[in-house]
């Protein structure tokens, strides 16, 4: 088989409560930091793929050994048809994961980039977002519906997405100041997605007045 881009999305649950900046914890003082699931291995996504356990656990120890450690581990906004990242929209580094049971977690670094401010914005107004894995590899079909994963597969990067595909892979802020938000029991405000373009506009326009 010859391998291909797989991107796959996940709704992002918090595994804290939702507040800004617990950077200390892992050593960026100051920092702003989302925790939550990034993956989940042996059940089917809503791409209506499987990623055996044993494949997902070989990939996540390369890439803690050859881009957490070595504190490149990064990820943009929204997911590009590519194979690299690219380092004009990259929003956020990843600082640790781990795993609990099937499910992989991970402590990620909200950057003080153009796409980063964008995002941290974005988590201030209590929009929902999540994240999204992106890789190399193919997939055999084990009946219709649901394909796995083979082991061709090479991890590149999680993205943070509009739209996820793992259940339960919404990310959100830990320690400090708190927001609210609807994934951590608080009622989200009905007109979450209306100052969206005006966040974006006001970040990358000095006078908050230019189109984009």
């Amino acid at each position: 088989m010859s391998k291909q881009l797989i991107q796959d999305f996940i709704t992002f649950n918090p595994l804290n409560t939702l507040n800004e900046s617990t950077g200390d914890r892992y050593g960026v003082p100051g920092g702003f930091v989302v925790e939550g699931v990034l993956q989940r291995c042996d059940a089917k996504n809503q791409n209506g793929r499987v990623y055996p356990k044993k494949i997902l656990e070989r990939e996540c120890k390369k890439y803690d050994r050859e881009f957490i450690q070595q504190h490149r581990a990064l990820g943009e906004l929204d997911h590009p048809e590519s194979q690299v990242v690219n380092l004009n929209n990259v929003s956020h580094n990843i600082l640790k994961i781990w795993w609990k049971g099937n499910d992989l977690c991970g402590a990620l670094q909200v950057l003080d980039t153009p796409s980063g401010k964008i995002l941290k914005s974005l988590f201030k107004e209590g929009i929902k977002l999540g994240i999204s894995s992106r890789g190399l590899g193919s997939v055999k079909e084990l009946k219709e519906g649901l394909m796995e994963v083979q082991p061709d597969f090479e991890l590149i990067c999680w993205d943070v997405v509009s739209n996820p595909s793992t259940h339960g892979a919404f990310i959100a802020p830990v320690g400090g100041r708190q927001f609210q938000f609807e994934s951590a029991g608080h009622a989200a405000p009905t007109n979450k997605y209306q100052h969206v373009h005006e966040i974006i506009t006001s970040i990358l326009c000095e006078d908050g007045k230019c189109r984009i």
